[in-house]
């Protein structure tokens, strides 16, 4: 495959909110122009998706992703990808991308190639298999003893994603330090665990957690 000169770029939203109000976008921006600039790549051309659907067919959910990827095609250019976060949850996401046959690249993992992205979303994929299994089997226990769920539940997820920004907090000025000074996710993540610094969770850091943590602070 000839090595692109040009670049697409994709952005991504989950949110109509997000998507007029520009939340997260700016960040996305900067971040596929900071990868361009080091790869020597003009950017052509920008896709924003503000995502509503959810299911496994991941590409045909994403208009906009389908017209990125025919317009790389059509003009030669590579297809960079702001940020995998939530879509990285999704193999057959990256299957259908390498199918496709567009070289495409993700900017906020720079070094990562094919294989490695394919690798990180199987592992992230089966996170998000054992966090589901364990909601569930939480919310039939409270569901066992008595506890109505619904506003409840709704309540609760907004309680405990408040908190995940709380013990984000304190994280925030050297993460995005570390982001800003164009450290690959395996560095960042490599240097954090080295100097001892715990994650929102208390453990280790690894690609996932990185992503999430990077994810909420750019939202």
């Amino acid at each position: 495959m000839p090595t692109p000169s040009k670049a697409i770029a994709y952005l991504r939203v989950s949110t109509d909110r997000q998507g007029r109000s520009g939340l997260g976008l700016e960040a996305q921006r900067e971040a596929v122009a900071r990868y361009a600039a080091a790869s020597g790549l003009d950017i052509v051309g920008e896709y924003q998706e503000i995502e509503t659907g959810k299911g496994s067919n991941a590409l045909a959910k994403r208009p906009q992703l389908l017209a990125a990827l025919t317009e790389a095609k059509r003009t030669k250019a590579k297809l960079v990808l702001a940020k995998l976060d939530r879509l990285a949850r999704n193999v057959h996401f990256i299957s259908g991308l390498m199918e496709t046959g567009v070289d495409f690249a993700v900017a906020d993992m720079p070094n990562a190639d094919r294989f490695q992205l394919h690798l990180y979303a199987a592992l992230a994929e089966r996170e998000g298999e054992i966090i589901s299994q364990r909601t569930k089997a939480a919310l039939a226990a409270a569901k066992a003893k008595g506890t109505v769920l619904g506003t409840n539940g709704k309540a609760l997820a907004a309680a405990n994603k408040a908190a995940a920004m709380e013990r984000l907090e304190p994280l925030a000025d050297r993460l995005q330090a570390m982001k800003d000074s164009g450290l690959s996710v395996r560095r960042m993540i490599a240097a954090l665990n080295d100097e001892g610094i715990p994650s929102p969770a208390g453990g280790k850091w690894h690609p996932a957690n990185l992503h999430r943590a990077l994810s909420r602070l750019a939202a």
